[in-house]
């Protein structure tokens, strides 16, 4: 049974669709997007109970995501990587969450979690400078995650390299209007984040470790439910995953509708060519193999978590090789059809040039680099401890 949150995604995704072309216009979600998704509540769905949130299984979160997407992939991509952030609050000081959602549950978070500052200590907290890329969904944000690099007195890089996420209510931080000039997911408005010398007093930040493997920061916070048991490697991804797999759902959904009544210019339709037919078939069997794939993975690693089990690296390598496998899978498949779609599909009125754009350029996100995941994960499964430098992201 779907959750409700998905049921509610189907009920407006003809609107969301219909108003994709203004949100990659606009450079960012349009209102009435962002309305809409608000109302179906799929920022709160991994959100906590106690903050009227859903607490949801992550498999139903990447659905969510996976539906946005399909429709407008701006909207799935901002789902994905906003619809993290109340995960990682609900793991922090309750303080902080009262702050965030004391007054309204509803209150979007942005990011981004590239340490592109550095937090010098001061008393009670640190101080803050620096400039942040890719704020995905950023203006309807009236908070945001950061990641920093733990400074020295001197305000250089301490050593032994720390990383902390720390946390900012809008007035600290300004966004760079104009920064986000792209070819695709134009409608995330990706913006440039800068922080002059704000205070972040120390209930706002948390050590990226404690979150990393899971579990250690669930206990601080007196999480006991299991979906604050996992990894952030595992969540963080998961959610940018799983847009780009909506987006090549998109297409597909796209092309199948174009090409039903196309005929070519040798006066072929479509539906009589068996080597379209049979693109078709192979990529839709990729991108639906992409979708099984990402929700496995998850689904894998929060059943040991429920079942009190410890999660190894291991567990967190076979997910992230998966999950990294799964997106370069369906964007290819997505090129097969895309292909095949003839002339007319890169006309700007059609949208599955849109679809097609905003796949490749969500592939390209750092958590889908496959060099070091494979390397390691291949060490992993041999019994051999990969280098520190190869742990990195898993």
């Amino acid at each position: 049974m779907a959750h409700i949150v998905i049921d509610r995604i189907e009920q407006i995704s003809a609107q969301l669709a219909s108003n994709a072309e203004e949100t990659e216009r606009l450079g960012k979600l349009s209102d009435a997007t962002a309305s809409l998704i608000r109302q179906a509540g799929v920022m709160r769905m991994l959100q906590p109970t106690d903050f009227d949130g859903y607490a949801a299984h992550p498999r139903d979160f990447a659905e969510a995501v996976m539906a946005v997407a399909k429709v407008c992939g701006s909207s799935g991509w901002v789902c994905g990587v906003g619809g993290v952030h109340p995960w990682e609050l609900a793991l922090m000081d309750r303080r902080l969450q009262v702050e965030v959602w004391g007054e309204c549950p509803d209150t979007w978070i942005a990011s981004p979690y590239a340490a592109q500052g550095i937090a010098t200590p001061a008393d009670g907290g640190y101080i803050l400078s620096g400039r942040w890329n890719f704020s995905s969904g950023t203006d309807h944000c009236d908070w945001i995650f950061l990641g920093a690099i733990l400074g020295a007195a001197d305000g250089t890089p301490a050593q032994p390299r720390r990383l902390l996420h720390v946390v900012l209510p809008r007035k600290d931080y300004t966004i760079v209007e104009d920064s986000w000039d792209v070819i695709g997911l134009s409608g995330t408005g990706s913006k440039d984040i800068v922080v002059d010398g704000a205070f972040i007093p120390h209930y706002r930040t948390i050590d990226v470790e404690q979150v990393a493997a899971g579990t250690e920061a669930a206990q601080k916070a007196g999480r006991s439910e299991t979906l604050y048991q996992l990894p952030f490697w595992a969540m963080f991804p998961l959610g940018i995953t799983a847009a780009v797999i909506g987006i090549t759902e998109g297409l597909l959904a796209a092309h199948l509708d174009y090409q039903r009544n196309r005929v070519t210019a040798t006066g072929t339709k479509i539906k009589d060519d068996p080597y379209v037919l049979y693109a078709i078939s192979e990529a839709a069997s990729e991108i639906a193999a992409s979708r099984l794939q990402l929700l496995e993975g998850i689904s894998r690693l929060y059943d040991l978590a429920d079942a009190g089990r410890p999660i190894t690296f291991e567990d967190r390598s076979l997910m992230r090789r998966d999950q990294v496998r799964s997106a370069w899978r369906a964007v290819a498949a997505a090129d097969e059809i895309f292909a095949r779609s003839g002339g007319n599909a890169a006309r700007k009125n059609n949208p599955l040039q849109r679809f097609w754009r905003d796949a490749h350029v969500g592939l390209g996100h750092a958590i889908h680099t496959p060099g070091t995941i494979y390397h390691s994960t291949a060490l992993t499964t041999m019994q051999i401890d990969a280098p520190s430098p190869l742990r990195a992201m898993i």
